[in-house]
């Protein structure tokens, strides 16, 4: 027989009592807001739980949320784009909630998850190529294209070699929040091109550092392994 899932009422005594943070370096996001999220989220995922959802299918809704986001950039409709935006960010982290607090973590729900995202990256930002074709930013673009990769390549191959690596300044949270934020923004003040170009910039250069901090932490690491031997 399954054990019924116990829920905690959701005061200020106990809101920090699920989640556990720990990051080494600087993160744009800081770390009272990223704990206090996933919170919030650790909570909600009890109710996806108790219905018995699969938590690969919220990891396909992600993907679902991202491929629209990307069409909707293409076809000049940001106030849609923002939408599926903020709901993309909030399956990517159901998912894993879901799965932790139902029990039903695998390898296969790893991979499956991991390769989702890349795939719903790629259709934002391939939709973002498509409204600046004409533009010389499409070039930068291809360049934050390539940053988002490596910071998730650098993870997992340093993670492979057996270092945990979770630093670094643009993760896929300040990714996607800095895509929502810029799109905001954008329409708020009626220059979403404008607004949008500078996000662009940014998530480039932000995401390529990530990417080299991450290959630098591997390197210190690898050096303290052996300066640390007899």
């Amino acid at each position: 027989m399954k054990k019924d899932i116990d829920i905690k009422p959701l005061t200020f005594y106990n809101l920090f009592a699920m989640v556990t943070y720990e990051n080494k370096g600087f993160r744009f996001l800081p770390k009272n807001l990223i704990v206090f999220t996933l919170t919030i989220f650790d909570h909600l995922s009890i109710f996806f739980v108790q219905l018995k959802i699969n938590p690969n299918y919220l990891s396909l809704a992600g993907l679902v949320c991202g491929i629209l986001v990307g069409l909707f950039y293409a076809f000049h409709l940001p106030v849609w784009a923002l939408i599926f935006l903020m709901l993309s960010g909030m399956m990517d982290i159901l998912d894993g909630k879901v799965a932790t607090n139902g029990n039903r973590k695998t390898r296969f729900g790893a991979i499956f998850d991991s390769s989702l995202d890349r795939y719903s990256e790629f259709a934002i930002y391939l939709g973002l190529g498509f409204h600046f074709r004409y533009h010389w930013i499409l070039w930068v673009l291809a360049l934050a294209f390539l940053g988002s990769m490596m910071v998730s390549y650098t993870k997992a191959r340093a993670e492979g070699l057996g270092i945990p690596c979770q630093l670094g300044i643009m993760q896929r949270a300040e990714r996607l929040v800095l895509l929502i934020l810029g799109t905001l923004i954008g329409l708020i003040i009626n220059s979403f091109n404008q607004v949008m170009i500078i996000t662009v910039i940014i998530l480039a250069v932000a995401s390529n550092l990530t990417a080299i901090q991450r290959i630098a932490f591997v390197y210190r690491q690898e050096k303290e392994q052996k300066n640390s031997q007899p």
